[in-house]
């Protein structure tokens, strides 16, 4: 019987999910992106090789292995045919295992210049931290009903006419609103033409094809893009991204219904991280030498895989991740980054909040109060051992098994799988989501 799981992160994002979709693929058909565009930063290491994806999902380096982009994904064609061709030329066939939806909506240029036009426009302290890639914008255009879509292409003239009415309106808004450049017609056209020619081969039945594999028997993966707590709906509005990252989405993204998702696991770095603006009641200084903080910035690596910004670290927070286990319906987590903590003389646990004189145990709906929240923390053993490479629970220190069994105590789910590394067999496993 067929056995599909969702992985989202249960955090900011970045927490290590391109690896555990990648390592859940050997028993697999199937793996799907189904929210999110090419903001998104999976990186795999596979052998000596360093893969870096935005858009084509984890799956595609594993031999055998169909890739879906589902409807959820606004997509930048021009982007994902470059991404492709870099692949490509590391070796591995993409094009005849990957198959996009014709409802995504389309990125074109004037998404992205709204999206720098309205970042400019904000004040430093109001900015959302958006990459620029025009996400937003494509985004608001799909619930507007003015989005051009995949399916669009195959149908020019139509196209064309969509393009100009909607540039109309945003050239309208960039040049009279924002005081930014228009953007040109003629050359969004050409480009879009141009791209239509080479994706058209992809194009297929996304909903369809899950269902028949489904029926066939075979497992399938679900990849969530971002975090839940940068979820539109549910995470720190407004420091969020525009599209639904929790494990719902992964029906509507993709078009099948919910009771094909069996399994949801949570992805939880052994820490927490985010980038770009909004409240983070856990944060600690990365700059000073010597604090932990700058350990988990330096030794974690911590710096966007797609913008290269430096991301804000601090101590794991449960009252955040009780939330998002909450609107997950998570049913069990993989911890990743262990070893990042290795050699800190003691770690803490951020349990709860002080907010207006009372304890909060799960994060706040909404920025202002999430802002306004003070970390209660606890503090745990340290350990000097390394855990890197560790795959079993044995191979851990026993402050660092102490630390992930706190950690299920305090958000009552529990932890399946512990990633000790980048490569494949640096996973310490405790129940298979898909055995």
């Amino acid at each position: 019987m067929a056995r599909n799981v969702v992985v989202v992160g249960t955090q900011w994002g970045d927490e290590g999910k391109g690896k555990i979709v990648d390592w859940l693929t050997d028993h697999a058909r199937g793996v799907v992106r189904f929210q999110g565009g090419h903001n998104a930063g999976h990186t795999l290491v596979v052998g000596d090789k360093v893969y870096k994806l935005n858009l084509v999902p984890s799956g595609i380096v594993r031999d055998g292995v169909d890739c879906f982009i589902g409807n959820g994904v606004v997509l930048d064609i021009h982007h994902l045919l470059s991404e492709i061709r870099v692949i490509e030329a590391g070796g591995i066939d993409v094009r005849s295992r990957l198959k996009i939806s014709p409802g995504c909506p389309i990125i074109l240029a004037y998404h992205a210049a709204l999206d720098h036009a309205r970042e400019a426009a904000r004040g430093a302290g109001v900015r959302i931290g958006t990459t620029g890639k025009g996400i937003g914008p494509a985004y608001e255009d799909k619930v507007a009903r003015r989005a051009l879509r995949i399916y669009d292409l195959f149908y020019p003239d139509r196209f064309a006419d969509k393009l100009r009415e909607n540039l109309d309106y945003h050239n309208f808004v960039l040049t009279r609103y924002l005081g930014a450049q228009a953007v040109d017609f003629g050359a969004v056209l050409t480009q879009a033409m141009a791209d239509a020619e080479e994706i058209k081969p992809l194009v297929s039945d996304v909903s369809a094809a899950l269902h028949a594999l489904n029926r066939a028997g075979h497992n399938l993966l679900f990849e969530g893009a971002q975090g839940a707590l940068l979820d539109v709906d549910h995470g720190t509005y407004p420091f969020v991204t525009s599209s639904n990252c929790v494990a719902g989405q992964a029906a509507a993204g993709s078009g099948i219904g919910p009771g094909m998702l069996h399994y949801v696991l949570g992805i939880t770095k052994a820490y927490c991280t985010r980038v770009g603006g909004g409240p983070f009641p856990s944060e600690l200084d990365i700059e000073t030498a010597g604090l932990p903080g700058h350990q988990m910035s330096q030794k974690g690596c911590e710096f966007g895989t797609v913008t290269g910004r430096k991301r804000r670290c601090g101590w794991l927070d449960i009252a955040a991740l009780k939330r998002s286990i909450q609107i997950n319906g998570v049913t069990g987590l993989c911890i990743t980054k262990l070893d990042v903590l290795d050699g800190l003389p003691e770690v803490k646990i951020c349990t709860g909040y002080r907010l207006d004189g009372r304890l909060v145990e799960l994060l706040p709906m909404g920025a202002d109060d999430v802002a306004a929240c003070e970390p209660v923390l606890e503090t745990l053993p340290g350990w000097s051992a390394s855990t890197v490479g560790a795959n079993t629970m044995a191979a851990l220190p026993a402050a660092a098994q102490a630390y992930l069994a706190r950690i299920e105590e305090l958000c009552g789910s529990p932890v399946d799988i512990v990633s000790t590394g980048p490569e494949r067999a640096e996973t310490v496993v405790r129940r298979h989501p898909l055995a």
